[in-house]
């Protein structure tokens, strides 16, 4: 049984370390976001069904903008 636990334990430590890496997400811009968009002359979609709509055309999303987080160097949270 021992055995068995350890044969386990191994291959799990050998496929942690041989899985590829995830490739690092592109940031976010207000240029690339899927957001509802407010544009004149947009066509309007007509779905029928369950569907998702990307990008859709509203009137009013309000005011989209990105705000950078700094990491402070700090107590790092400790009180």
């Amino acid at each position: 049984m021992w055995v068995q636990i350890a044969i386990w334990v191994i291959t799990t430590v050998i496929g942690m370390l041989l899985a590829p890496k995830p490739p690092k997400p592109a940031s976010a811009t207000p240029g690339n976001l899927d957001v509802p968009v407010a544009e004149s002359g947009k066509p309007i979609p007509v779905l029928f069904g369950t569907r998702v709509i990307r990008q859709a055309n509203v009137v009013w999303y309000g005011d989209v903008k990105t705000t950078e987080i700094r990491q402070s160097s700090g107590s790092g949270g400790k009180k």
